[in-house]
């Protein structure tokens, strides 16, 4: 049997013949034998389970978010519809031509915030979500530090003492 392989490959070969007992028919034989043995297979079967149930973890966050957004506009739109009053029909025309100004408006503003990456979502969480400094004062946070740290010190000692026993 003939066969070429790259200039790196065959390089990489002849390096693994200088060990001793090593020939090129045995490296060759070894790596054709764990291409086409169950446990290639195997490995490769497990990174593709790997990747789909990742793909799947992110397939469901986005039918969450998306069912979430979706219920959003829906009770949006029944409360506005609910609680918007019917405009007399002299109003109508005015109140189209302010609607069609806003609904400008609100796209530019979509359009600009999406080209920028922003996500409205992330950024209402960043300003609610509480941090450290809300629930302690900096002194109390120093406080907490050193004593976690302090006992992590005690820990180490002790682990060398016993050691060293």
């Amino acid at each position: 049997m003939n066969v070429h392989i790259s200039h790196e490959l065959s390089e990489r070969v002849e390096i693994a013949t200088k060990r001793p007992g090593v020939t090129k028919a045995a490296v060759v034989e070894a790596a054709l034998l764990g291409f086409f043995s169950r446990e290639f297979d195997d490995q490769r079967d497990g990174a593709l389970v790997r990747r789909l149930d990742r793909i799947s973890r992110q397939y469901d966050r986005l039918e969450r978010n998306l069912s979430i957004a979706t219920e959003t506009l829906a009770l949006y739109i029944r409360f506005f519809l609910t609680v918007t009053p019917p405009l007399p029909n002299a109003d109508q025309d005015a109140a189209r031509a302010l609607g069609k100004e806003r609904f400008e408006y609100f796209t530019t503003q979509l359009a600009r915030r999406l080209a920028g990456g922003k996500n409205m979502i992330r950024d209402v969480l960043d300003e609610i979500s509480a941090g450290e400094s809300e629930f302690f004062t900096e002194a109390e946070i120093e406080a907490l530090r050193s004593v976690r740290k302090d006992q992590s010190n005690s820990r180490e000692g002790e682990n060398l003492e016993t050691s060293d026993e």
